[in-house]
Formats: C-alpha cells, sequence, structure tokens
C-alpha cells in the first residue's frame, strides 16, 4: 500500500492527522509539519480534494543518505522516472536542506534534476524540459542531519491556494492555516455560530463555511499534479469528486460573521465570498470592533480572531488598547460563547486579561505565533 506525506504549518499537525483518521486513512503519524499515512491512490486523491489542513500531499519513493552530492545523483538516478511522464513533458525540483553536510539547497536540486534528465536522455536521445511555471512532474528533495528524502508532488502546487482568495488585505493568514486553527479550536458547524471581529479578506469566515458546507477546498481547483503523471486513474479521481460532491449542502447550519473596521478589506471578502460558491450565506459587515455590542446571533458561537500583531515597539504599544477591550467586551458580553485568538506577541495577549483554557505555539509563515482559546 502506498505511503504519502501531507505536509502544513508547523503546530497545526494534530488537526490534519484528524482529518486524515476521519478520511479513513490508515497508519496516521504525526511528525514535523506534516503527518504520513498510508492508503490507496483514491485515498490520496480525496486527501487532495477533501482535507483542509494540508499544504501538500507528498508521495515518497526514495530514502537514502547524501554526504556529497554525487550520492544525490547516483540514487535519484537509480528510479525509473520515465514511468510517470513522457519525454515532452516537464519538470521541476524544489529542495530543502537542514543540518547536513551538503548545504546548497541548489547544488541538491541541480544533481537531482541532472539524474532526471540524463536518465530519459539515454533511454530516448531526449530529455524534458524544466518549467517552474508550467510543471507536470514536480519533483520535492528534503535532505535532513544528511538523510534524503525524494518525493513526488501529488498536489502540483500549495493546496492553501483553494482558486477564491483573488483579493486580500494586509498580510493575510493562510487558508489551510486558517482551517486547522479552527480545527484546534475545537470549532462545531452544527451548533456554533462563528464571528471573526477583524476579519479582514475574510479567511477564517470562508474556511468556515467551506467546511459547514462540507465542501471540500480542493474541488475549488482547476487541475492537480497527479493528473498529468501516466499512472494517473481518472476513473477513481472521478468517482472522488462525484463523493465529494454528494456530502455538500446548501445551507449552513449556523451563520457566519466578519467584521472590519476597512471597508476596503470588507469589499474584497465580499468578492472573495462570491468565488467560494458561499455568496450571501456568509455576512460581512463594514464594523470596527469598538462598535461591537455583543453576539450576532441568539445561541452559543466562537469568536476567532487573528488582530494586527505590530512589527516596531510603539506598534506594540498602540495595540495593546485593542487588546484589552477585545478581553472585555468577550467576558462581559459574550456568556456562552469561546474565544480564540492568534498573535505573534504575547504582551498583546497579556491584554487580554484572560486564562486560556488551551493553548498552542503555530508557526503563521515563518512567525511563531500564541493561539490561545478561552471559555466563558
Amino acid at each position: 500500500m502506498p505511503r504519502f506525506f501531507a505536509t502544513c504549518p508547523r503546530g497545526i499537525e494534530s488537526s490534519l492527522r484528524e482529518e486524515l483518521i476521519e478520511l479513513g486513512a490508515k497508519g496516521v503519524v504525526s511528525g514535523t509539519a506534516g503527518v504520513s499515512f498510508e492508503g490507496s491512490w483514491k485515498t490520496c486523491y480525496m486527501a487532495n480534494l477533501q482535507v483542509r489542513s494540508a499544504s501538500r500531499v507528498l508521495y515518497p519513493v526514495l530514502d537514502f543518505p547524501a554526504y556529497e552530492p554525487d550520492h544525490i545523483y547516483h540514487n535519484v538516478l537509480k528510479h525509473d522516472w520515465t514511468k510517470y511522464i513522457n519525454v515532452n513533458q516537464t519538470i521541476a525540483v524544489d529542495s530543502n536542506v537542514r543540518d547536513s553536510k551538503i548545504q546548497d539547497l541548489r547544488i541538491v536540486s541541480l544533481k537531482a534534476k541532472d539524474a532526471v534528465v540524463d536518465q530519459f536522455r539515454e533511454k530516448f536521445g531526449s530529455r524534458p524540459n524544466v518549467d517552474t511555471e508550467k510543471t507536470d512532474l514536480q519533483i520535492s528533495v528534503r535532505l535532513a542531519r544528511n538523510a534524503c528524502t525524494v518525493s513526488l508532488d501529488t498536489s502540483g502546487g500549495s493546496l492553501h491556494e483553494r482558486g477564491y482568495r483573488k483579493f486580500t488585505g494586509q498580510a493575510p493568514i493562510k487558508e489551510n492555516l486558517a482551517a486547522g486553527l479552527l480545527r484546534l479550536a475545537q470549532w462545531d458547524p452544527k451548533t456554533e455560530a462563528l464571528l471573526d471581529p477583524t476579519c479582514g479578506s475574510g479567511t477564517f469566515c470562508l474556511e468556515g463555511g467551506l467546511r459547514a458546507l462540507n465542501i471540500g477546498p480542493g474541488t475549488l481547483k482547476e487541475r492537480f499534479g497527479f493528473q498529468k503523471w501516466k499512472t494517473y486513474q481518472s476513473d477513481a479521481f472521478d468517482e472522488c469528486l462525484s463523493t465529494c460532491h454528494e456530502q455538500e449542502l446548501i445551507q449552513l447550519p449556523r451563520p457566519i460573521f466578519g467584521f472590519d473596521k476597512d471597508q476596503r478589506v470588507i469589499a474584497a471578502a465580499e468578492k472573495n465570498s462570491k468565488l467560494s460558491a458561499l455568496h450571501n450565506l456568509v455576512k460581512f459587515k463594514h464594523q470596527a470592533l469598538k462598535d461591537l455590542e455583543g453576539p450576532p446571533v441568539d445561541g452559543p458561537g466562537l469568536i476567532i480572531a487573528n488582530p494586527p500583531y505590530g512589527e516596531r515597539l510603539s506598534e506594540i504599544e498602540e495595540l495593546k488598547d485593542l487588546y484589552s477591550f477585545l478581553g472585555r467586551l468577550y467576558r462581559t458580553k459574550f456568556k456562552g460563547w469561546r474565544m480564540a485568538v492568534l498573535t505573534s506577541e504575547r504582551s498583546l495577549m497579556d491584554c487580554l486579561d484572560l486564562k486560556p483554557a488551551k493553548s498552542y505555539r503555530v508557526f503563521n509563515g515563518s512567525i511563531p505565533c500564541f493561539f490561545e482559546i478561552f471559555h466563558n
């Protein structure tokens, strides 16, 4: 049975693990910035279509020690790359190097690429071209502590790119991180309303909406990497896609709201909602946090917020009042609701003056952040 490795932002591995188990994957094991699992190729297709927290789904094909560049070349040359693509198709290689004798990732990529194209040239007298924009076979090389893993990228690009977010505000959160944080917060879309009072271009709200309607984020994508390979099973993929669509709902079980003081980002959020099949379902409103007086709907709910962090000390000082207000508002006006907040600054989180029920360390891109959940 094939084994795969789904990558994700650091800190949300448990969310990804839960999703893969719910999908029916076998042998699910959490790692750093990813989760490995076993399954058929249909499992791989479904993971690309339905899993919300993943960045990519990789198919490892080689593992070997590499202390010299030629170790990479000769080991990659042993694998039969001609079974995946034809000579007139394209390849690209991306590399990551950590704590290894070989330190230059450009050398790693070059040696892997040379081995692949030399194999084609030897067999057919011609070779596939390298194309980083329109790639048919994306090869991923990871070298950590002199252990090299070579994988095929089944996703053919980052899964966080759902296709709906054409308009953004300042420093938007990636879609798969937003989805993973909603799961970390244990948001129940069937019983809890969702409110983002500093929603920006609407990522938390739209990811919540897609999950509430059982819309697989991958169903919004035009194409995956595996669809360009000779081993692609089109009938199996079509069956997976039909299964996804059969599970979709047309109405939200509980309301979802997004507010922001910036009219421009609210307009962006509205445009994004039209591209995500959530238009007129998620309610966006131009409203500052200071004008929020309480829950916009009866019943339980979750506030989820990614307020501004501030980069300079002066900016952080200015933001403390915002965080203090958010803490007071939640404590006094949102009885029966829960709240989850993401920030990179411990001093800002402390301004909420709330005791977290759970606390996590996650990465928003390269930024280490605190993600804390509060009960009221």
